[in-house]
């Protein structure tokens, strides 16, 4: 037997010889390695680099070990090998035409055959044979072999029972083979193999799919006699055949329910009723009569999915009659239902079908039947689409000009009885009865005006200027004049309204209407994208011959006020009001003319202000009559502001506002209007007009934002009075409650949140605390003029009350109750309306700052700059002592932006300050004393940033030498108009009071930045930092001193002023200190000594690598010595900064770092100890259950047998040492018993256990004995 096996051995070993060749390429083997690797990237590049292996190579030894892995691959128990070993089978079969599909689907069947695998690998072989299938049909082969064909289909069939591992993908794996193979070779190999499943058709929704296929792809060989032979009928869609359908297509919609897709199966038979011309019966008796009467759930997705992947494959009449079916409302009804957010929505999902439609239909009817189509389903009016739709962006010219038009007829004349309204199913049940607050017609025409908006708004969707102008004019007209006769001029009066228009409607449309402005001032000119106009910084806002949108409105308005026989203006104009807008048009016209002479930035500036404050004027006249005059007279000053100088100087007594300064009032006024356009506009006149900006401009600005500056500031005084009666009210109101619940009313009052349930809980406190002293007397004097309750004098028994009384005093009770909730009803009212005005004047403020930002970034050398830095820092000051209200936190933030980086970080600033030295310098003292003084390190930053920006201003820029060495040598000394005496004095005091006190404001990094900016400022101000290295008041201000004295030292700058002798003379100061700051620094042992010995350290790690590097004449020696006598505080076996700085300090005088010795630990005399120690130690108690049970030996048996009395103890003692000593000599002596180790011995139990349990066991037996 052995020789037969060894025999069969070497026969089977013969074939796979290639072993060893396959050994030596490591890089071939990888490639199997990566199909199995999860990542689709590596197998997809193990896959082309396996094929070009094979191609190069031609070797059949490798051919064949390729095909015997790929095979046995397919059914990988790694879900994400399968696909990666079928890829290759399928590339390898497609590139070698050798190798035959027969011999592969037989190999595959032999190796996956699921009657000879085991129970547990079934599984596995079902997905070879399937990943099999998929290999052959990749290979694109299929077709050049009918019986591969035949022999793969006859597989896939088999699969199609084990649905629970395999799903359908049996059945769309011979789809895909269907797709693949001609017509001959399915008439004459496959028809008879699937006339089963053929026959079958109405079964299943696969079979059926299957059929579907079948008839699309060779309609010659299923003609209708054969389908009449397989399925009876010679047509799959008639009324015999919908109630299956119907069936197969729920039971789809069933199976891909967590899925949330379509069913290919419907799509199919969709394509099929159009072939067969059965569109009709399919979608009304199948679609709306079939699946539309099921329960709500999958049925209906699948008719919304149909839906919308119908739309590319139906005409435009099909289309019309598919969006005005039940489909349509059924979608309303979900769209309405799943407002909730934890709903399924389908919205997103049928937006991108009709956005994937729009994008690929040219057709212009087609598309305008899908917008129509979805505009007319509306539910009380108000149609289901969002007003702003994306796939408006794909619609064709002609397309969206039908489309414009037709909204603009259904604004004319609503025709709801076109709408496809539906009701929700709340209002089918009769649970809502109310009356809508809208009609119906109300809200389809706002919607209809935000949908023409949005259109102007899409910067994506292509139109010409014409559109664009169209339906401004249109949502203009309507928004301010109706029309009283038909005029050939204004096409707005071509068709009347049949309905009038309701007062808040037109309230909605003047909003759009200036929306639709603000994406006007917006829009770049035609034939520009958003991002080229970005890019390029053309002008945006005009049209293509340059003239601005607005300008055209402005003369359209003109045109319709001129016209009182035709058009009428709702609001009409008073006297007044008319000429000051026709000033306004002759102010426009005269400036126009003058800008195409020469374009001038204020005459654009004032034609943007009249042409926007002149549009305003329908909105609020009476606001804005009076700006109107002031820009009038503004801009009759700026003409003639040359002739103004001029007489200013011969008589300044009589000298009037400037007209920058009315320009910029008049900007402020704007401001306060709740308008975008308004705020980008003005922001744009501002900065055309920043050249001519003056001091009382600039001033008039900084009150705004400073409102405590001015007491007789009208808008915050008012403001700041309310809010202090209100406080009073309040604390009038709550005398009697207690000090806790008035500290909670008062941070309600000033928190100043939007949040709804904040509000609710103030207003419940609020009425829980209104019940005050004087709403109890009134109470008390109703009860006792009604004898409901004694008086104090009385003293007489209770007696009841009739009903009469009862009755007047309920009538009483509640006339007071209703007098007192008004009362609180008010006193919410005014502390409602005084957080309103809060919000809205800090709105404003921030609007403002805007001005500022724009001021400081076009005029950062304009000495005007100078005067902001104080008001700038009052605001913020200001605004970090305040509350926490996010307004007041986003005003903070900007204001402190502009501060910091617009102003203080500015490339330019002034260079033109030679007048205002003396300004200047008392300007930094003042900073540095109010620095001094701050309590907070993050305000007095922003000071100390502002004084490094007065001395930046007061040093200003060297004059041009014409060698550059020259010239960096007089900007190392150069200091321009600074006082240096002065300004030394001044941060020479700050830094000794940084030294000096506890508590500073000061920070090492202000000081730090000032070295840096300043060099020469450093070289006066070192030697105070050196003397801080011994004289700081505590070890941290010493600390900080050495980092100062560090970072001057290391600043080349430095080091070339103070070039030669005083540069060693400094090196010598500073090594004194260092020596005298060690030999105080002590035992170390606090956290703050060992961080200034770190800092010290560091200072004079540079200082001796300076020194011995420049070969400087500086003594060392005192350092050294207080070095040295470190070393014993110093830790060498330790890490750490302090360590490490050390050790690199001393190195640098020769004393190297000891090295730590490794001594082994003493493990031999351990376990000695160990086991004389352990047994004595009593380790706790074990319970008898838990103890291991000791084998004995035959000699320690026979010493048990022979065992002493119980009764005697001694003998018991003497028989535990007995057994310790045999127990010593079997564990001595004995090769089968190891000796365990320490660790093991010192868990081992003590020897006197068996005795124990000895003893525990003898009175039993004593027991049963005497009992016998």
């Amino acid at each position: 037997m052995s020789v037969e096996m060894v025999e069969l051995s070497k026969e089977a070993a013969q074939p796979v010889r290639t072993t060893g060749l396959l050994q030596q390429n490591r890089v071939f083997l990888d490639y199997f390695w990566d199909l199995a690797k999860p990542d689709q990237e590596v197998r997809l590049q193990a896959v082309k680099n396996l094929i070009e292996h094979l191609k190069s190579n031609d070797k059949d030894d490798e051919l064949e070990y390729t095909l015997k892995r790929l095979v046995d691959g397919l059914g990988h128990t790694r879900e994400t090998a399968r696909p990666g070993f079928s890829l290759a089978l399928g590339q390898l079969l497609s590139a070698f035409d050798d190798i035959t599909l027969e011999s592969v689907l037989g190999r595959i069947n032999d190796k996956h055959d699921v009657n000879k695998v085991k129970k547990k690998l079934v599984r596995n072989a079902l997905f070879g044979n399937l990943f099999g299938a998929l290999a052959l049909q990749q290979s694109g082969r299929l077709a050049k072999e009918p019986q591969a064909v035949l022999g793969c289909v006859k597989l896939l069939q088999s699969l199609t029972e084990h649905r629970q591992h395999l799903k359908d993908l049996p059945n769309k794996t011979m789809m895909d083979i269907l797709h693949e193979i001609p017509e001959e070779v399915f008439e004459e190999v496959l028809l008879g193999a699937l006339k089963t499943d053929l026959e079958s058709a109405f079964q299943t929704p696969e079979q059926l799919q299957l059929l579907l296929v079948a008839l699309q792809r060779f309609p010659h060989t299923l003609k209708p006699k054969k389908l009449k032979k397989l399925l009876g009928s010679s047509t799959i869609i008639n009324a015999e055949n919908i109630p299956k359908l119907t069936e197969l297509l729920k039971t789809a919609g069933r199976s891909v329910k967590k899925e949330c897709v379509l069913p290919p199966v419907a799509l199919d038979l969709l394509k099929l009723s159009l072939r067969e011309d059965s569109f009709q019966l399919f979608w009304k008796s199948a679609i709306v009569d079939g699946l539309l009467k099921d329960s709500p759930g999958p049925s209906h997705y699948l008719s919304l999915r149909l839906l919308g992947s119908s739309l590319p494959l139906l005409s435009a009449d099909q289309l019309r009659e598919v969006l005005s079916s039940g489909v349509m409302v059924q979608y309303g009804h979900h769209v309405i239902s799943s407002q909730k957010e934890e709903r399924f929505k389908m919205a997103p999902e049928m937006e991108a079908y009709v956005s994937d439609f729009m994008q690929g239909c040219q057709e212009s009817d087609r598309q305008l039947a899908v917008m129509v189509g979805f505009s007319s389903l509306a539910h009380q009016g108000y149609p289901v689409v969002p007003s702003v739709w994306r796939v408006v962006q794909h619609l064709q010219p002609e397309a969206l000009q039908s489309y414009v038009t037709w909204l603009k007829n259904m604004f004319l004349n609503p025709q709801m009885e076109n709408l496809l309204e539906f009701s929700s199913n709340k209002q089918k049940r009769g649970r809502e009865v109310k009356e809508p607050k809208e009609s119906p017609v109300s809200r389809l025409r706002k919607w209809i005006v935000s949908r023409l908006a949005s259109i102007v708004d899409n910067h994506n969707l292509k139109k010409p200027e014409s559109l664009i102008m169209d339906v401004a004019r249109f949502v203009f007209f309507h928004a301010f004049f109706t029309a009283k006769k038909k005029s050939s001029d204004i096409p707005e009066t071509g068709e009347k309204l049949a309905v009038p228009l309701e007062e808040k409607t037109r309230l909605v449309i003047v909003n759009s209407f200036f929306g639709l402005l603000m994406s006007m001032h917006h829009m770049p000119p035609a034939g520009d994208s958003a991002e080229v106009a970005v890019s390029s910084k053309r002008v945006l806002g005009v049209t293509a011959d340059g003239t601005m949108w607005i300008h055209h409105l402005v003369q359209f308005a003109d045109f319709l006020l001129n016209q009182p026989k035709h058009v009428q203006n709702c609001h009409p104009f008073s006297p007044e009001q008319r000429q000051a807008w026709d000033g306004m048009m002759e102010s426009v016209s005269s400036l126009t003319k003058k800008s195409k002479k020469g374009q001038l930035a204020e005459g654009r500036a004032f034609q943007q202000l009249f042409l926007l404050v002149g549009i305003h004027l329908f909105k609020a006249p009476d606001e804005l009559l009076d700006i109107m005059k002031d820009l009038q007279s503004c801009m009759d000053k700026a003409q003639e502001k040359k002739a103004k100088k001029r007489r200013r100087k011969q008589d300044p007594e009589t000298e009037e506002p400037e007209w920058v300064e009315v320009l910029v009032d008049i900007l402020l006024s704007l401001l306060s209007q709740q308008s975008r356009h308004i705020r980008q506009v003005c922001k744009t006149v501002f900065s055309s007009v920043c050249p001519h900006v003056t001091a009382a401009a600039l001033t008039a600005i900084i009150d705004v934002l400073h409102p405590d500056k001015d007491d007789d500031d009208e808008e915050d005084s008012a403001v700041m009075v309310t809010d202090d009666r209100e406080n009073q009210k309040s604390s009038e109101d709550q005398e009697e409650e207690e000090e806790e619940e008035e500290d909670e009313e008062m941070e309600v009052e000033k928190s100043d949140e939007d949040d709804s349930d904040d509000d609710d809980d103030s207003d419940d406190m609020d009425e829980d605390a209104m019940v005050d002293q004087d709403f109890r007397l009134r109470m008390m004097k109703a009860l006792q003029k009604k004898n409901a309750l004694p008086s104090a004098g009385d003293v007489s028994s209770d007696e009841d009350i009739g009903d009469e009384a009862m009755m007047e005093l309920d009538k009483s009770l509640s006339a007071l109750f209703t007098e007192q909730k008004k009362r609180i009803q008010a006193q919410k009212d005014v502390k409602a309306k005084l957080k309103k005005e809060k919000t809205l004047v800090r709105e404003f403020r921030i609007k403002v700052l805007d001005l500022v930002e724009v001021f400081v970034t076009r005029q950062a050398g304009s000495p005007l700059v100078l005067g902001l830095v104080e008001p700038l820092l009052s605001i913020i000051e200001r605004g970090m002592r305040s509350g926490v209200d996010q307004q007041e936190q986003d005003f903070l933030r900007r204001a402190a932006d502009i501060f910091r980086n617009q102003l203080c970080r500015s490339k330019v600033y002034c260079r033109t300050a030679d007048d205002r030295q003396g300004e200047l310098h008392d300007l930094l003292s003042k900073l540095m004393d109010k620095t001094l003084r701050m309590s907070e390190s993050s305000v007095a930053l922003y000071y100390f940033s502002a004084a490094l920006y007065v001395v930046k201003v007061l040093r200003g820029s060297p004059a041009g030498d014409s060698k550059e060495e020259q010239k960096k040598d007089a900007d190392l000394s150069f200091m321009g108009k600074v006082d240096l005496d002065r300004v030394c004095t001044i941060f020479r005091e700050a830094l000794t009071s940084f030294m000096s006190r506890r508590k500073s404001p000061l920070t090492t990094q202000m000081f730090t930045d000032l070295f840096t900016r300043f060099p020469v400022l450093c070289v006066k101000l070192l030697d105070t930092a050196v003397q801080s290295i011994t004289s700081g008041v505590r070890d941290h201000q010493q600390g900080q001193a050495c980092v100062l004295a560090l970072r001057a030292l290391q600043s080349r700058e430095v080091q070339q002023l103070l070039s030669g002798d005083p540069w060693t003379e400094l090196c010598g100061k500073v090594t004194s200190q260092l020596a005298a700051s060690l030999e105080n620094a002590g035992q170390m042992e606090n956290k703050v000594v060992k961080e200034k010995v770190v800092k010290v350290l560091e200072l004079a790690q540079f200082l001796v690598k300076t020194v011995q590097q420049q070969k400087l004449s500086v003594d060392l020696s005192g350092l050294q010595k207080v070095l040295e006598s470190l070393t014993g505080v110093v830790a060498y076996q330790k890490t750490g900064k302090l360590e490490d700085t050390y050790w690199a300090l001393v190195k640098r005088f020769g004393v190297a770092k000891p090295k730590a010795e490794k001594t082994k630990p003493l493990m031999e005399a351990e376990p000695a100890a160990d086991q004389q120690a352990l047994p004595k130690k009593k380790k706790g108690f074990l319970p008898e259950t838990k103890k291991r049970k000791r084998r004995t030996t035959e000699a320690e048996a026979a010493t048990e047998v022979g065992a002493v009395p119980a009764d005697k103890p001694q003998a018991e003692k003497g028989a535990s040492k007995k057994n310790k000593k045999k127990q010593k000599q079997t564990g001595d002596g004995g090769a089968a018993a190891p000796q365990p180790s320490a660790a093991k011995k010192s868990k081992t139990l003590p020897a006197d256990t068996p005795a124990k349990k000895k003893k525990k066991k003898k009175p039993k037996q004593k027991k049963g004995t005497g009992q016998n």
